[in-house]
């Protein structure tokens, strides 16, 4: 499907490719462009890539556009690259990469039940790994590379947006603070990550052990140490000093983890006191509390 643009203005078109792994959200990111006023096209077979790029560089109908390439394209995607960096040198082009966790992608394949595209009897857990070995070389040459394990739908949209609209806030950042526990990984997606685990332990108190760092008793507990509030406003400072130097270095979202032995309460409680503060900072700012449940 393609959606037609206003004529342009002086100057040249804007080509957007989009790749990445599957169920990693290139549609919803397509169709946020053509939102934007993109002409969008899916699965352009590889060969009239070059042709398609030809003509939005000439077409005075043509303001930008955007087009998805994957491995539906089979063994034709290992000429990408080569293909690409002659694109670029053509017209003004911009190659976003779309990933997410193994973990997500195969959650995301079990709930809409489609067969991966290199399936065949492969399950998708080996499907997904060939994947990836083979758009790596892709990867390398992505100007954004997005995971989007953490987005939805909408929050996808928003970060296209915010990347390609027209008149964006630039100053705008979207944080995700997680919680988790050492025993279950490190959230792979991490930007910054804090060890809460040299505060005391609720887990030993009987009448906590159940509870987590959500709950007022606790986080009252845990607060009543004094390494925790020298904790809390040394990396308050920090955060306070570092995010805006991620803002100018065109950083879209950001995650900051806090972990713990198990995730139920000491990260917990960092990551609701750390949201809450930069919430008043003015950052937009999103809560999860990875292993809370386990």
């Amino acid at each position: 499907m393609a959606k037609k643009t206003p004529i342009k203005q002086a100057g040249r078109s804007e080509l957007v490719i989009i790749t990445g792994m599957s169920g990693s959200g290139k549609g919803t990111a397509l169709k946020a462009l053509e939102d934007l006023g993109y002409y969008s096209v899916d699965n352009l077979p590889l060969e009239l890539i070059p042709k398609f790029a030809e003509l939005t560089g000439s077409s005075p109908q043509i303001a930008s556009a955007a087009l998805v390439v994957d491995v539906r394209e089979g063994e034709a995607m290992r000429r990408f690259p080569a293909m690409y960096e002659q694109i670029q040198k053509a017209l003004p082009t911009k190659l976003l990469f779309l990933e997410a966790d193994d973990s997500s992608l195969m959650r995301r394949f079990s709930e809409t039940r489609r067969p991966h595209p290199l399936g065949g009897d492969r399950s998708v857990a080996t499907s997904v790994k060939e994947e990836r070995q083979v758009l790596e070389p892709i990867r390398a040459l992505a100007d954004i590379v997005l995971n989007t394990s953490k987005f939805n739908v909408h929050e996808l949209r928003e970060v296209i947006g915010e990347k390609f609209g027209a008149g964006r806030d630039e100053t705008q950042i979207l944080i995700y603070v997680t919680s988790f526990g050492y025993r279950h990984g490190i959230p792979p997606d991490s930007d910054l990550v804090f060890d809460v685990r040299f505060l005391p332990n609720p887990n030993y108190i009987p009448q906590y052990k159940d509870l987590t760092g959500k709950n007022p008793n606790v986080a009252k507990y845990i607060r009543s140490f004094p390494q925790t509030n020298e904790f809390m406003e040394r990396i308050s400072d920090l955060l306070e000093y570092l995010l805006p130097h991620y803002i100018e270095e065109g950083k879209s979202y950001l995650t900051i983890s806090f972990g713990c032995t198990g995730g139920h309460h000491r990260s917990v409680m960092m990551a609701e006191e750390i949201r809450k503060r930069l919430g008043k900072m003015g950052y937009r700012v999103k809560g999860l509390h990875r292993d809370i449940q386990k």
